[in-house]
């Protein structure tokens, strides 16, 4: 009876904590997102870490976890640093493909980490991830079509790899029997144009197509969507930079 009483007791005194630890869980999962959502976010990927030690398969947080990975990572300067964090990115979208493979995100954090990793890698690895990275770019559009970012990482595939240098190309000859796809800076200015149509107040899509049309030598078309990007209001800590590129490109087109 006494054993029994004890028990009782030892739930009964429990139970409030547990009460708490999963309100604890609710509420960094609010404030994670509400720090997403306003782009604070050193602060949100610390909270999703948090979220993912309770919730290992939580798909939410390891998709946006992923996600800011490869944007953190991005604004790094040394290059070893950027390669560690681009791999935590590109681990995390892989934990999130098996939670949800039938779902944009995932394959759109993947494309993005894959990506930003292959920017800083040599001609081999930069060739190799592209057939992965137009994989599953491919994917995430398959699953949302109205998926800017995915139409965003698209273009960019498009104007990196119809722009390959000869060393990248042979060896993509060589090793991998040329790149998949009809590659343009056509195509590329129009995917991008289309992200931008779905979201027009992201710098970073403004900035890339820019480019673009700079690469075609449609300096005119660059000016323009510059002067409409340094109109918009920053969001992103990326955005002061990329206005700033986008002044230099305007004075140096005019």
């Amino acid at each position: 009876m006494l054993r029994k009483s004890i028990i009782t007791s030892v739930v009964f005194l429990a139970f409030p904590l547990l009460l708490l630890a999963q309100q604890n869980i609710v509420d960094q999962k609010q404030r994670a997102d509400s720090l997403y959502e306003s782009f604070q976010e050193k602060e949100a990927l610390e909270l999703y870490r948090n979220i993912l030690d309770e919730e290992p398969q939580n798909y939410r947080a390891l998709w946006r976890a992923s996600f800011l990975y490869s944007r953190i990572g991005n604004r790094l300067n040394d290059e070893d640093d950027q390669k560690e964090y681009f791999n935590q990115g590109i681990d995390l979208a892989k934990r999130a493909l098996e939670v949800d493979s039938a779902d944009a995100q995932s394959h759109f954090v993947m494309s993005v980490a894959m990506g930003r990793k292959a920017l800083i890698s040599g001609a081999r690895e930069r060739v190799a991830a592209s057939r992965a990275i137009k994989k599953h770019v491919d994917k995430a559009l398959e699953y949302d079509e109205n998926h800017a970012g995915a139409w965003h990482v698209l273009g960019r595939w498009h104007f990196k790899v119809a722009n390959l240098s000869w060393i990248e190309r042979a060896a993509a000859n060589t090793l991998f029997g040329g790149i998949p796809g009809d590659a343009s800076n056509q195509k590329a200015a129009d995917a991008i144009q289309k992200a931008i149509d779905l979201d027009d107040n992201n710098i970073l899509y403004y900035y890339d197509l820019a480019k673009v049309y700079d690469e075609m030598g449609r300096d005119q078309q660059a000016v323009s969507v510059c002067k409409n990007a340094v109109e918009l209001k920053s969001r992103t800590p990326d955005d002061p930079r990329l206005k700033e590129q986008c002044r230099k490109l305007i004075y140096d087109l005019q």
